[in-house]
């Protein structure tokens, strides 16, 4: 079991804290931020995990090499200024093959998360989603029928709105022939250059091809914003916390 991380984004939003530093090399606590997400992963059973960078790609390439060897391999997304994440997906199509999971370069979560979802394989595709009371113009919203995802997107209508993804799926090895073939397809349309991953995800919904998984109470947060970074540190600190009382 692989994962492949989206990160090659500067992360504008985040200005002026992305001035000159990427958005997964962002320091929380006594770790960059793709530290974290790697760690959790690796400490959930994940063997090896695929990171594509863009924005100061050899920076990000050289800290990953030096502190987890072959474990985690980069593939370089060039278009990370002028596509969205489709291009990424697409630039990793190699990796897009047997199992595997996906996950955006901004979502922070903790191990149970990814134990849960590697526990999960009644459809091709799972997307893992959460729930509140209220969602905003930004939140990737879904709706859900039982255990099966019906639509994935942001502009949802509110009233029929069951839940927001929280940037992270598993593909069986069925499911990745399914999302790889329509990557690729996609990749032909000049459109697809602004277009999220997320809209392939949402057609294999409408197929029947994507089923849910739902981690309502665990801890995870998404650093898309400057004032994300108030929650995203205060989740690190929590995390930390048992591990200083065993000094």
């Amino acid at each position: 079991m692989k994962a492949i991380i989206l990160c090659a984004g500067q992360g504008r939003r985040l200005l002026p804290y992305t001035e000159s530093t990427p958005k997964c090399l962002l320091s929380l606590g006594n770790k960059h931020f793709i530290e974290w997400q790697i760690d959790t992963l690796l400490a959930a059973g994940i063997d090896h995990v695929v990171a594509v960078v863009g924005y100061a790609a050899e920076r990000v390439s050289s800290i990953l090499s030096k502190r987890y060897g072959n474990k985690v391999i980069t593939v370089f997304n060039p278009f990370y200024e002028l596509a969205d994440n489709l291009a990424s997906c697409w630039m990793a199509r190699d990796h897009l093959c047997d199992e595997f999971i996906l996950l955006n370069g901004d979502t922070l979560f903790e191990p149970s998360i990814v134990t849960q979802l590697l526990s999960k394989n009644e459809q091709p595709v799972i997307l893992v989603t959460d729930h509140k009371s209220t969602y905003d113009e930004d939140d990737m919203k879904v709706i859900t029928q039982d255990s099966r995802l019906i639509a994935v997107a942001k502009n949802l209508p509110l009233d029929q709105v069951t839940g927001e993804s929280i940037g992270m799926m598993r593909f069986t090895p069925a499911g990745s022939l399914l999302f790889k073939q329509r990557v690729d397809t996609r990749m032909y349309d000049q459109e697809a250059l602004q277009h999220w991953y997320l809209t392939v995800i949402d057609e294999l919904a409408k197929q029947g091809h994507v089923g849910v998984c739902s981690i309502h109470g665990k801890d995870w947060t998404e650093l898309d914003f400057v004032q994300d970074l108030e929650q995203a540190q205060a989740l690190v600190t929590k995390w930390l916390r048992p591990l200083a009382a065993r000094m």
